[in-house]
């Protein structure tokens, strides 16, 4: 009996499960992560969802309060359905950088246009473009995707599982400050290290390869470090990357890139087949140039072949999508006539409404998202969005409605692959959209073409990810069983933070380093641009007005890309599943043949060892508290490099102290 009225207790409690404390709190722990995927996104093309992270720091900041103050000032409970509202708008805060590492700094750097500052407004109004359409849009996947298929979505589960765990007992609650704590303790340091970065270089860069070739004279170490960057960085993001990814993905990034910048490039540069390690010229292949192609074939055919090869799960997703907006809407339907126009149904119509509702829906109608909430909200996005690619990128109307449907099909695809991989396949979705708008509209007007390809490849991943993001948070409410109209709320409100820091972000990065924006493709930049060279290259192969490739580059371009649509084949069918987990990433070892920074897979590497080593030790505390570690080192730096952005922009002295740089020259610092 006790039992029971404490259940009920709590069920009266968390009768209003969303809340401005948690929509704000969780909105701000997303910019967080969003300012990390910023600085990540740059460097390397990868991003991390602010799930997990949302999850713990929401409940060590919210839970606290609820015990201290009033409910008039933010007090009173605090649930498990409560903390799914602020998992799911830090989730969303975060999760709109996906164009401004991408396809949005590269149509800077083909000229396309003018500066960030200038251009804040057209910015602005296409991340409203893509939050928005991703916020109604993942209402109605959630009823195929999360409702009929329950399909797994890794992460998300991981998430309503820590948030369950958190609120079970007094014991759960200990273990999430434990939790919350050590994330602290790591943000902190990865914060002050990243910060003291600024002034004193040794806290950035190491230059171990050249003062020991200094001091033994040997310089062939020595160009390793300078010519080829093989240094160690104090890079607490990809330390942190490295405990959380995969060991088939950190060895294939790694040890691809030893082989193309440790030692295919330098040999080929000594013996005169290469005429430079890094850059692009017209005098013949760099390093660079030469895998460049055969790298983007690796990731872009690679992905789509995973997708190819479950193709039960492409047509689950397309299909099933379909059908279900269509019985969406008519569920709607008939609870639009029966609201609106305040009658009751006809027998036939409580029949339809009884049997087109989904039996394993949990929630009753007063917790979902209304439907025409959804196809308002989505009619609007679609007009909106072709008025501002008409208005501020020349984009025509029906090019804007082929994008749209492209980001439609593309949503289905991206929800099936990550709910059964984890996996949001961005990238490929852009490149994709990249391709069907190759020639689009006829003309000879080249910068038309170029823009077209990439705000198409933009409107479709930025769209596509956002939704992807949403339905996760929707598995996470259905297994902690929030309410979706709660978490809608959650997250339209964290639309407005994400749409403010996505841009703001980017406008202070290319302020600070204009290397993120510049035309010219050879200056040297803090950041290896990654994702934004493959979107670059890709356009301007498909708009015919790429520079031409070398015999050997378009021989391993050839070589790689049979390779990057085979290899997911022979895995899915000839391998068991119990050795996938050994077999090579080719995706990474695509990634590391553009990726100019050698450092970073060195840093990966780093935090996987160390990974490896600690859970070797204790491998319950490396359960615990690997994620909290890798969250802390993550978001800590994030935080450091908008501080050092800011100094730049002030012009505060950098590197006061420079004795470790090479010879000791402030000019030779990092």
């Amino acid at each position: 009996m006790q039992d029971e009225h404490v259940k009920h207790s709590e069920e009266i409690i968390e009768e209003y499960q969303f809340t401005w404390r948690s929509a704000i709190i969780g909105s701000l722990l997303g910019c967080l992560v969003a300012a990390s995927n910023t600085y990540l996104g740059l460097k390397i093309g990868w991003t991390f969802g602010a799930s997990l992270f949302g999850a713990i720091f929401s409940f060590a900041i919210i839970k606290p309060i609820s015990r201290a103050l009033p409910p008039k000032w933010g007090g009173g409970y605090f649930g498990a359905k409560e903390n799914c509202t602020a998992q799911s708008a830090a989730t969303t805060a975060g999760g709109l950088s996906a164009g401004f590492v991408s396809g949005i700094p590269a149509m800077y750097k083909l000229g396309l246009m003018s500066t960030p500052r200038e251009d804040a407004p057209a910015l602005v109004l296409f991340t409203i473009a893509a939050a928005f359409y991703g916020l109604f849009f993942a209402v109605p996947l959630r009823s195929h995707f999360v409702v009929k298929q329950d399909l797994t979505f890794p992460t998300p589960r991981a998430a309503a599982t820590t948030i369950i765990s958190l609120h079970n007992s007094l014991e759960g609650e200990g273990e999430a400050f434990n939790k919350a704590k050590v994330m602290a303790v790591w943000f902190f340091i990865s914060f002050i290290w990243s910060l003291i970065s600024y002034w004193v270089p040794f806290f950035d860069t190491i230059h171990i390869l050249w003062w020991i070739g200094h001091d033994a004279g040997y310089i062939p170490l020595m160009s390793a470090d300078e010519t080829w960057q093989w240094v160690f960085r104090w890079d607490f993001p990809f330390f942190g990357a490295g405990l959380m990814t995969p060991s088939n993905t950190v060895l294939s990034f790694f040890i691809a890139s030893v082989v193309v910048f440790g030692i295919i490039g330098p040999v080929s540069v000594v013996q005169g087949h290469f005429v430079a390690p890094f850059g692009f010229k017209t005098t013949g292949d760099t390093t660079q140039s030469f895998f460049l192609w055969p790298g983007i074939a690796l990731m872009v055919l690679t992905t789509l072949a995973e997708l190819g090869c479950r193709y039960q799960t492409l047509w689950r997703g397309i299909s099933g999508g379909a059908i279900s907006i269509y019985a969406a809407a008519r569920h709607g339907y008939y609870m639009t006539k029966k609201v609106v126009f305040r009658r009751e149904l006809t027998e036939n119509e409580q029949k339809n409404l009884i049997a087109e509702r989904d039996p394993d829906e949990i929630f009753e109608d007063h917790e979902l998202v209304p439907t025409w909430w959804w196809i308002t909200g989505t009619f609007l996005a679609i007009i909106f969005t072709c008025a501002i690619m008409g208005e501020y990128f020349g984009m025509p109307v029906y090019q804007s409605i082929i994008a749209i449907i492209l980001a439609f099909l593309f949503s289905f695809v991206g929800v099936q692959a990550a709910g059964e991989t984890d996996i949001n396949p961005t990238g490929a979705i852009g490149k994709m959209s990249q391709l069907v708008f190759a020639r689009m509209p006829p003309t000879d007007n080249l910068q038309i073409l170029q823009r077209n390809n990439l705000m198409a490849g933009n409107i479709s991943a930025s769209a596509a990810a956002q939704s992807v993001d949403m339905v996760g948070d929707l598995k996470t409410g259905q297994l902690v069983g929030a309410s979706p109209r709660s978490q809608f709320w959650a997250q339209f409100v964290a639309s407005f933070f994400a749409i403010g820091i996505a841009v703001g972000l980017f406008i202070l990065f290319a302020d600070a380093y204009p290397c993120i924006i510049s035309t010219n493709l050879d200056e040297k930049c803090e950041f290896a641009l990654v994702a934004v060279t493959a979107w670059l290259r890709v356009c301007k192969l498909l708009t015919g007005s790429g520079e031409p490739i070398s015999r050997g580059s378009i021989i391993t371009t050839a070589v790689c890309a049979v390779v990057g649509v085979i290899w997911p084949f022979v895995r899915e069918f000839f391998i068991p599943q119990k050795y996938h987990r050994y077999c090579p990433s080719i995706s990474a070892v695509g990634i590391a043949m553009i990726n100019t920074s050698p450092e970073v897979p060195l840093a990966m590497f780093i935090g996987w060892a160390a990974g490896k080593i600690w859970k070797r030790f204790s491998a319950t505390n490396w359960e615990k508290y690997m994620y909290s570690t890798a969250g802390g080192m993550i978001s800590g730096m994030g935080i450091a490099v908008i501080l050092q952005a800011v100094f730049t922009i002030a012009n505060v002295e950098q590197y006061t102290y420079y004795g470790s740089c090479i010879d000791g020259l402030k000019e030779n610092c990092p």
